[in-house]
């Protein structure tokens, strides 16, 4: 690759190239707050042409790396940050062997973490991003770090992928946030990329105990109800990406993480009425 960044991102280190120099300034500015790594990384990302030609004609970025799939799409070369993303995001997926993985964002104070899970659309990176201005350390947005052995809960604090709505609700409140570009027209919509307060990259070697598990949904009145065992336990191998994978391993970490946190659904207008419901729980 001409272009390179290494990066790490808790306990989790990146190798991100790329044939244009355009991905690669982005992801510094985005990244610019987080710790080089030159070393041998985790996992690595390659951003290339779908042919060599479509490096200059309508450049098309296909995504590549440790583990691939192999009929995936290209993205335009202006999506470049988007697909060093999801390049990163697939090989969490299909190559995390040492955490659990679970599809959920996590918040801490005082040691203690909250694990908030959903449904696409759910509200869940909103509400996370939001927490920060109400005394919570973002601690994950796309996968939340479950350590087998210990139980905790170790940060991953990448950039919390924003989508449509959502962007202006959060640059509201967070004024003076560190952002990456806005790139609309992706499969999702609009998507714009925000950088975890300083306290969440300084605290990015710290894990923490989860004690609360969160089910949000977005857009209805405040409500909220209790979550059996067995339906989260359920639920949370649906929101796993490597539970099958670890094995028994798997199965006792989760069966652990179930049993020791209070399980809650809530239902929400406003992030103002969630931290309330949040809030009564702590």
């Amino acid at each position: 690759m001409r272009y390179v960044l290494g990066v790490r991102i808790g306990p989790v280190t990146f190798r991100i190239g790329s044939d244009w120099q355009g991905p690669i300034a982005q992801l510094r500015t985005l990244y610019r707050d987080y710790p080089r790594d030159d070393g041998v990384p985790d996992f690595s990302v390659r951003l290339t042409p779908r042919r060599p030609w479509r490096r200059w004609i309508r450049p098309a970025v296909m995504i590549e790396g440790d583990f691939v799939i192999p009929d995936a799409a290209p993205l335009p070369l202006d999506q470049g940050v988007l697909a060093a993303e999801m390049g990163m995001n697939l090989q969490m997926a299909l190559g995390q062997r040492r955490f659990l993985l679970l599809h959920a964002a996590a918040v801490e104070r005082n040691g203690r973490a909250i694990v908030l899970t959903g449904e696409s659309g759910a509200g869940k990176s909103t509400l996370a991003a939001l927490l920060q201005t109400r005394g919570w350390r973002l601690m994950a947005d796309e996968f939340v770090l479950l350590d087998p052995a210990s139980g905790l809960v170790h940060p991953f604090p990448r950039p919390v992928s924003l989508k449509n709505s959502a962007i202006d609700v959060v640059a509201e409140e967070l004024t003076g946030a560190h952002w990456g570009p806005l790139m609309r027209d992706t499969p999702k919509g609009a998507i714009r990329h925000l950088v975890p307060a300083a306290d969440a990259l300084a605290a990015a070697e710290r894990p923490a105990r989860p004690v609360l598990l969160l089910f949000p949904r977005f857009g209805l009145p405040a409500d909220q109800r209790g979550v059996g065992a067995g339906e989260a336990f359920v639920r949370l191998t649906q929101a796993s990406t490597n539970y099958v994978v670890l094995g028994e391993r798997g199965f006792t970490a989760l069966t652990r993480f179930v049993g020791d946190v209070t399980r809650v659904a809530i239902d929400y207008p406003d992030a103002d009425a969630a931290a309330a419901m949040i809030e009564k729980l702590w």
